[in-house]
């Protein structure tokens, strides 16, 4: 059986389309024994909407997955981990310039993960961040945000790979393969 990989686009105006690229650079990066799922997000703004087709998601592997998100893909599956009991096992998290909303400029009260949601994460998932300095939709600062709240994380920093990575996941893969 395959080893399974849910990728969770981010939000906006063609974010899926956009998102696409840096899926196929995972699924090449990673080969023939990984079976890496895009499903396409709700075009909403409803975080309840996305929370429902990430549990509807999960629910579709039979064995193990490792879970990778991609702006408010990545918050969107740090909040569902840290909200909702997990019925299958998640052996990796791998987020890519995730958005800290509640800092600066990004106050959506609906995705604002809770005050003590470091706590409430899975014991042993290990947690990768992906971020570049130059990224010019998620500001950099975000990724200190969270390293300061998961200091157990492996944090990655880039410089200039923007916020689409230059569509190149191959670091993220590699991270993914050592688990």
């Amino acid at each position: 059986m395959k080893n399974q990989v849910l990728f969770i686009h981010g939000a906006g105006e063609g974010a899926y389309e956009e998102d696409r690229k840096l899926a196929a650079s995972l699924r090449e990066a990673l080969g023939a024994g990984y079976n890496v799922r895009y499903p396409k997000m709700p075009n909403t703004d409803d975080p309840e909407a996305w929370k429902s087709r990430v549990a509807k998601e999960l629910a579709a592997p039979d064995s193990e997955v490792r879970l990778v998100g991609h702006s408010v893909g990545g918050s969107i599956l740090l909040k569902y981990l840290s909200e909702e009991k997990m019925e299958k096992a998640v052996t990796g998290l791998f987020l890519i310039a995730p958005p800290y909303f509640g800092s600066e400029g990004w106050n959506v009260d609906e995705d604002v993960l809770q005050k003590e949601f470091a706590s409430k994460l899975p014991k042993e998932l290990p947690a990768f961040f992906y971020h570049s300095r130059d990224d010019k939709v998620v500001p950099f600062e975000h990724l200190v945000l969270y390293a300061e709240q998961l200091p157990q994380a492996v944090i990655h920093e880039f410089e200039n790979r923007g916020h689409q990575f230059g569509n190149n996941l191959s670091e993220v893969a590699r991270d993914i393969k050592m688990l």
